[in-house]
This record gives C-alpha cells, structure tokens and sequence, in this order.
C-alpha cells in the first residue's frame, strides 16, 4: 500500500486523459471528502473495511444529492432503493467484503443514532449505504467473519490528512486483472463556463483478468501472464466506483454521471463478467438538502444545465481509468489463505 504521493501511473511517464488533476489526485481534493481505513492482514486474515464522509456537516440532517447505475448487479450491497427513490444519501459510505456488510451496516447505524437523537423518535429511521466486495476467492478467510463492529467504528473515527491506497482498508484482500489489488483514487479539475469544478474517484477494485489488463491503451496484462505462467481464471470479481464532486447536480444528473463509470472500467479491460458485481455511486456535496422541509415547503438550488454537463462526464471516465491504475500501482504482493499469493504490478514494471 501506499499513501496517495507514493507509486502511481504519473511516477511513471503515465498520464491518463487530458483534463487537469487536483492538488492530491485524490477523491479528497473535493472539499469536505475524508476518508479512513481499518486493515486486517494477518495469514488467511486479508480483509478490512473503508470510510468515505463526503462532508463536514451532519449527514442526516443535510443530506446530498446522489445518483447510482448498477453496471452489473452481482452484488450484495445495501442501500440504493432509497437513493434511487429519493435521490439523496444520509450516511457516510462503506466499503467492506461481502460476508461484512451485515455488520458494517449495523455499525454505521449505531454511530448515526448516536449523534442523532431524532432518529427513530421525532422523524425516520435512516438508511446506510455499504458497498462491497468479494475478497474470498483467494486471499481471505471470508467464512471467518473477523471484521468487527469496533473495527468498522475505527474507520468512521479515522480521518488523516492523506488517503492511503493499495491493498488498505476494504481493499486489502482485494484481486484486480489477477494481481493485488485494492483502493485506488484520482481527481479532475473541471473548468465549465469560468468556475474550476473538482471531481474525484475512489475505486475498490476486485475484478478483471490478466490477459485484459490494458495501461494507457497499451495491452500489458498476456505480458505478464506470460513471465508468471498465469492460468486465466473467470471474470467473477467486482468493482465499486464512488464518484464526488462540488459541481452542483441534481440526483438525475449524478446517475448519469455513474452511468460513464463503465467507460473508465473498460478502459482497463474489464467486461463485466455475469459474475462480476460492478457498481458505482455519484454524490454531489454541493447545496445539502435539509431533513426538515422550510416553511414554504420549496427547495431552490443551483443545478448545472444539461448543456455543460459533458466535461464532468469526460471527468469520470478518466479519473476511474487513473483510480483503477493507482490501485494496481500501490498495492503491495499479498500472500493469503491457503498460502494463495497475489503478484503487484510493481513487481513488472519494466514489461510497462
């Protein structure tokens, strides 16, 4: 793993699209974003969890617009009927593995009652969102269940300055085009009609096969299959894509923008197996919606019209390429269950 001014694409020549990055070429670059990690490597233990807080207010009670496509729905997150219902999200977001979402669920719901009374007395009850994904099918003990409760507390309590990335957090037992994979993350600056939009991208990346795996166009994954005698395996693993921006959107506008996550997925060879669980969730913070409706009843809010929206989509499909990558760049070689090992793409650099 590495912290997000560690190994990456542009140490190495490798600059993905054409718009400019932010200060940290982080999902954090969108003010307000943190993000925290608890990880459990130890033996067949290779698994963790990741807390995304997409703002500094509280997230019950000024909620933000938010929009998902479900690229592929093999998948057991919770949480999206009501984004797609109501087009907004109340919660930080979780990532975890798939056998965890139970109990990050619930953890998530303990500290929201804790910080808001209301909840379930004087208003509704409230709805967390986890993603996941499967980190089972090589490297962890996932029958195991060893992510606790107090773990996942941590992650929500852990908000450093920088972002970590590589097998870290949700990632850590993580596979990606058949090596050590995990979180990845990058960011546009998006100039529209003279305001400098921010756009970032945090990536838990699980899936892919070797011989797809594409860096900047170029096909390197038959190269390395060849050095290690790889054996292909099936498209069975999973990607979440978590999408931020300060541009103002509405909940429409932000499932769009989910939507060109594929595109940036594909970019690195992914197809989308029948077994893959491939998922990506778009948030706005600009403009919270409140909990409590105002006196008139009526909500007015600045929303970017449709005609200057492609830049952000050009935005998403290029920070997911890079986020993809850096994951692949900064993740470390991980030996698992069954004594199973995950080569790095570090260990190959010079086949790039």
């Amino acid at each position: 793993m590495s912290d997000i001014s560690g190994p990456g694409p542009r140490r190495y020549g490798i600059s993905i699209g054409s718009l400019p990055v932010g200060a940290a070429n982080a999902v954090t670059d969108v003010p307000g974003v943190r993000v925290g990690h608890v990880t459990l490597s130890d033996g067949s233990i290779q698994t963790g969890c990741t807390a995304i807080h997409l703002q500094t207010s509280h997230p019950f009670r000024n909620k933000l617009a938010a929009g998902v496509d479900v690229l592929n729905g093999f998948g057991k997150s919770i949480g999206f009927p009501q984004i797609v219902e109501l087009g907004m999200i109340e919660t930080p977001v979780m990532f975890t593995n798939t056998l965890s979402v139970g109990t990050a669920a619930t953890a998530l719901v303990r500290k929201m009652l804790d910080s808001t009374p209301e909840i379930g007395e004087s208003t509704g009850t409230i709805n967390p969102v986890i993603l996941e994904c499967n980190d089972g099918g090589w490297l962890n003990d996932i029958r195991g269940l060893h992510l606790t409760e107090a773990h996942v507390g941590q992650a929500l309590a852990e908000t450093p300055p920088g972002l970590r990335i590589g097998n870290v957090g949700a990632g850590t037992g993580m596979s990606c085009h058949g090596l050590a994979g995990g979180i990845g993350t990058a960011s546009r600056i998006v100039p529209i009609a003279g305001v400098d939009w921010t756009l970032g991208v945090l990536t838990l990346c699980n899936m892919g096969q070797l011989s797809d795996l594409r860096i900047d166009g170029r096909l390197i994954g038959p190269k390395i299959a060849a050095r290690i005698k790889a054996q292909e395996a099936a498209e069975t693993g999973s990607i979440i894509v978590l999408i931020a921006t300060d541009a103002p959107l509405e909940s429409r506008q932000l499932r769009r923008l989910a939507t060109r996550a594929g595109a940036g997925i594909a970019r690195v060879g992914s197809h989308f197996g029948s077994g893959s669980g491939d998922i990506a969730l778009a948030v706005s913070t600009a403009e919270p919606i409140p909990h409590t409706a105002p006196k008139s009843g009526l909500l007015t809010r600045a929303v970017l019209h449709e005609d200057r929206i492609d830049p952000l989509f050009r935005a998403v499909i290029e920070a997911t390429e890079e986020a993809i990558l850096s994951a692949l760049f900064a993740a470390e070689p991980r030996t698992g269950k069954h004594g199973n090992h995950r080569h790095a793409l570090s260990e190959f650099l010079d086949l790039l």
